[in-house]
């Protein structure tokens, strides 16, 4: 009884899968995640570079604080030479002040650069994880709608008549354990009624 039914079971779940048994790189869902995937990983590189992008600024920051604290210390010491007539000494710090605020100004004009170009990549990275967002979205809506079509699909297999007949399958299978079941059931109770009058005849002969 038990490998019939397993039989039925395996019958039945072979022709709801036939139709359904597709490759995965046939099925759109697989295909949409494949584009996800990529897209994920063009949004963590582009985040590497925010971050790689934020130390640079923050070493330009550095720098260009450094510079001018040497622009302004030259400028002190050369003050100090000059009012202390020594010439030399003044000239080598003018020098080097003008060195300094020459490192200051392309200092400052990069990190500027550098601060507009950070921004730049921190709005459009902020657009890839919106945009990466709503394709996850998309893409949970499509999911749920493929689930809904398939698990119709797959009852409509199995509860919808088939063309060539006139009974689902289902009923199909129902009306075959029923039989079976009848049939059971008549072989038990011809078990029974043979030794309920065996029984009775020993016990009319007992009597006797």
């Amino acid at each position: 009884m038990t490998n019939l039914f397993t039989r039925i079971k395996n019958t039945v779940t072979a022709d709801l899968n036939e139709v359904l048994d597709k490759k995965e790189k046939q099925n759109p869902i697989f295909l949409l995640n494949q584009y996800l995937r990529k897209c994920e990983q063009e949004t963590e590189k582009v985040a590497k570079f925010l971050v790689r992008q934020t130390a640079l600024k923050d070493e330009f920051t550095k720098e260009l604080y450094h510079a001018e604290q040497l622009a302004e210390k030259r400028k002190y010491q050369a003050e100090v030479a000059s009012k202390a007539a020594e010439s030399e000494l003044y000239q080598f710090a003018l020098e080097e002040q003008q060195l300094y605020s020459n490192r200051a100004e392309r200092l400052r004009t990069s990190l500027e650069q550098v601060k507009g170009q950070l921004a730049e990549l921190e709005r459009k990275h902020g657009d890839m994880k919106n945009k990466l967002k709503d394709m996850q979205l998309r893409r949970m809506e499509l999911m749920g709608r493929e689930n809904v079509t398939r698990a119709n699909h797959r009852m409509d297999l199995v509860l919808e008549p088939n063309t060539d007949k006139s009974i689902s399958r289902f009923e199909e299978i129902e009306n075959y354990i029923n039989r079976l079941e009848n049939h059971v059931n008549r072989s038990y109770n011809q078990t029974t009624i043979e030794a309920r009058i065996e029984q009775l005849e020993k016990e009319m002969n007992h009597s006797n």
